[in-house]
């Protein structure tokens, strides 16, 4: 399969308003490599802030998008695992080693060759990688995963990113039924975390700053929701919480939400 022109936005400025439309080049297809027919791609604050430093950093236009969800349009002479109309999904990463003993232990983001980024980067043929606001996409198979039938790829594309950031956390410090857990925030990642975490059997807090979301939070699977402003509002949940998840994008007093912490698990 030659070469692919795709019809994709470029973003060329250093914000949202500069997005013009282009024709990009995806490569030929190779034996592990996975072809996807882009239906949704998700806007990321990761998207957003490295357009607002094209002209400072990348030093050219790109084309963003890393939350993209879609329908397998072909596959390599070598790819078992997925087929032609599977529903699919692409995150960060599209392409690593494979081989080193980061890659070999599914941390491919720490590959000793160089992770391939889905955009803001060069492949390893030193091509431009560009990302999910086109029409379709290349990556080789490992970095691509199957999306159920039940769930909708329009809602699915936000889980690449925003879900995948918190979901992590909460698995692999084992949250599970009782745990108590507190969720800073209720903005993009927040309302995601607090669904994962509530339909892991955790006893879920949300602490915000406006009043306004209080019922928004419980709507997610909240139990509670606090404002917390002085340091008697700290007080009160003073080692209250097992687990605390900070989704906000602001300078917090780290000292007053420590202390909300069992020790215990502070501490091991």
């Amino acid at each position: 399969m030659a070469r692919t022109e795709v019809k994709a936005l470029e973003a060329t400025g250093s914000d949202f308003s500069t997005f013009h439309r282009t024709v990009i080049k995806r490569r030929e297809l190779r034996p592990d490599d996975v072809a996807i027919d882009i239906k949704y791609c998700g806007i990321c604050h990761s998207d957003i802030s490295i357009v607002e430093g094209i002209d400072t950093l990348f030093k050219r236009p790109l084309v963003p998008g890393h939350e993209i969800s879609g329908v397998v349009s072909a596959i390599g002479q070598n790819v078992n695992n997925f087929k032609v109309g599977d529903r699919v999904g692409v995150g960060c990463f599209i392409d690593s080693c494979g081989k080193c003993k980061y890659c070999r232990a599914g941390e491919e983001q720490f590959c000793e060759k160089g992770v391939i980024s889905v955009f803001v980067g060069d492949d390893y043929d030193g091509n431009p990688t560009e990302g999910g606001y086109s029409q379709s996409i290349i990556v080789k198979d490992r970095f691509v995963l199957s999306i159920p039938d039940k769930l909708d790829l329009a809602e699915a594309s936000p889980l690449l990113c925003a879900g995948i950031t918190t979901y992590n956390p909460l698995k692999r410090y084992g949250i599970k039924a009782g745990s108590r857990v507190a969720i800073v925030g209720l903005g993009g990642l927040g309302h995601i975390a607090t669904q994962f975490a509530s339909k892991m059997g955790a006893e879920v807090t949300v602490i915000g700053h406006s009043e306004s979301k209080a019922d928004e939070a419980k709507q997610f699977g909240a139990k509670a929701y606090e404002i917390l402003k002085t340091p008697a509002d700290f007080d009160r949940l003073n080692g209250h919480f097992d687990f605390l998840l900070s989704t906000v994008a602001v300078k917090l007093d780290w000292n007053q939400y420590f202390k909300l912490l069992d020790v215990k698990n502070v501490f091991g």
